[in-house]
């Protein structure tokens, strides 16, 4: 009589676990620039330097692909999204909306070890500011984002948020740059956290708003920036107008 071997339990395999960490480390990539939109993503050099195989990068290429991060090509791979400008603000305009709702949300329930690790990060983001490294101000200042988000408590709004932010990773670093913005954006967090400290709701809901919208200014004010340096009219200069209604005029 054959003896039957227990049953096993279903195992995810091996690889499938390192594609979230590969897929972070992708949108990490992004977001501090060292992958810029329109780069072709090199499969096997990213393979080679996290020390795996070619098929958990393309799974996490194809995640990143759904949540609009990255776009394929037949026959040549996945490249970083480009985003127009129109795409940019409306993400910056959905995110205030978020943003101020996770605030007064959160305002009222708020643990005291919620208040603790976002001063934390405040504090880590100072030493960034100081060194200065933007590519760690820029990380820590996502999970200061994400931490609010998590403490309104609201399953929703947290299941909306990682898809709003991923897109971001593709322009949003640009608004970082300029000369002072990281102090700036930190003396907002800081300005942030004590209204949730306060548990005012409608404060902490303002700030978060404005805070949103100032980073949407400086995308804004980056975007002004390049065309004065390449003597051109801005996407939102009047000229820009006049030039196409010309153009139309002389067809």
């Amino acid at each position: 009589m054959l003896r039957r071997s227990p049953a096993n339990p279903v195992r995810t395999p091996r690889t499938a676990s390192f594609v979230p960490v590969i897929q972070r480390e992708i949108e990490r990539m992004i977001g501090t620039g060292e992958l810029t939109s329109g780069t072709r993503i090199n499969e096997s050099t990213l393979a080679l330097r996290l020390g795996i195989s070619r098929g958990p990068v393309r799974e996490a290429c194809r995640a990143l692909e759904q949540i609009g991060l990255l776009r394929s090509e037949l026959n040549r791979g996945f490249f970083v999204r480009e985003v127009s400008t129109k795409e940019a603000l409306d993400l910056y305009d959905i995110r205030a909306g978020l943003f101020g709702t996770a605030g007064r949300l959160a305002a009222s329930i708020i643990t005291t070890v919620q208040l603790r690790d976002l001063a934390d990060l405040i504090v880590q983001m100072d030493e960034a500011i100081d060194a200065p490294d933007i590519a760690t101000f820029y990380t820590l200042n996502n999970e200061f984002h994400r931490q609010v988000v998590v403490a309104s408590d609201n399953a929703k709004l947290i299941e909306l948020y990682p898809l709003l932010e991923a897109e971001l990773h593709l322009f949003r670093r640009r608004g970082l740059v300029l000369p002072g913005s990281m102090r700036t954006s930190n003396d907002e967090h800081k300005a942030i956290i004590e209204a949730l400290r306060q548990s005012d709701g409608t404060g902490a809901a303002r700030l978060l708003e404005r805070h949103i919208l100032a980073g949407k200014a400086r995308f804004l004010r980056t975007l002004e920036d390049d065309s004065a340096m390449e003597g051109r009219p801005g996407p939102l200069d009047p000229r820009q107008s006049r030039s196409k209604d010309r153009q139309s005029h002389d067809k």
